[in-house]
């Protein structure tokens, strides 16, 4: 089975671009989602312990966290300590049921990829890139996004010209869907035809 990371910066569209893969029926683990997800449960006393007045009616108020590690950046650590963990944790049960399902190539959405060091997890890596002028009007033009924001996201994100020299492929988001979608079906047909090429042949050694 072939472990694949996908991450890309800010508003380069990794999220689309996660979707299109688990649209070819590639089986995917939203790190993001893992984590929304954990702010509802097993997170919530963690996270309350450490960053009192964060929580509400059971959950994290992502918001209210949000406003204390903009005003305390070194909080992060102390975050990414409680969290890391459990996504791993996450990921490991997502690997071992895809395993045994036989699946041969999964993907891991993780936007903090090279940052974590979650890249030594993988086998191949996928970084989705786009014009940085593009990526500026995509991130600016959420609700509630500030650039201020927006340059404290990018100063904690590896640049997105070392995540292409890292990468094994490289998914251009800056034209339409279907262009995106024609791309990751051709890393999804050279990574089958890898993975054909290395699979050991029967006959005499």
């Amino acid at each position: 089975m072939i472990r694949v990371g996908l991450t890309g910066s800010i508003g380069m569209g990794k999220s689309t671009s996660g979707k299109l893969f688990a649209e070819a029926g590639i089986p995917v683990n939203d790190a993001d989602a893992v984590v929304h997800d954990l702010y509802g449960r097993e997170a919530v006393p963690l996270v309350e312990a450490a960053f009192p007045g964060t929580t509400r009616d059971g959950a994290v108020d992502r918001q209210e966290l949000g406003r204390q590690l903009a005003s305390d950046p070194s909080g992060f650590k102390r975050l990414e300590a409680i969290v890391h963990p459990l996504v791993q944790r996450r990921e490991r049960e997502f690997l071992d049921r895809q395993s045994a399902a036989g699946a041969d190539i999964v993907v891991l959405d993780i936007p903090l990829l090279f940052e974590t060091g979650a890249d030594e997890r993988v086998d191949k890596i996928v970084v989705v890139s786009c014009d940085p002028q593009i990526q500026r009007e995509r991130v600016l033009a959420r609700p509630g996004m500030t650039e201020e924001k927006f340059n404290m996201i990018l100063s904690r994100q590896t640049p997105d010209a070392e995540k292409r020299a890292r990468a094994n492929y490289i998914i251009d988001t800056g034209g339409s869907i279907d262009a995106a979608r024609e791309q990751i079906k051709d890393i999804i047909a050279d990574l089958r035809q890898q993975a054909a090429a290395n699979r050991p042949t029967g006959g005499e050694p």
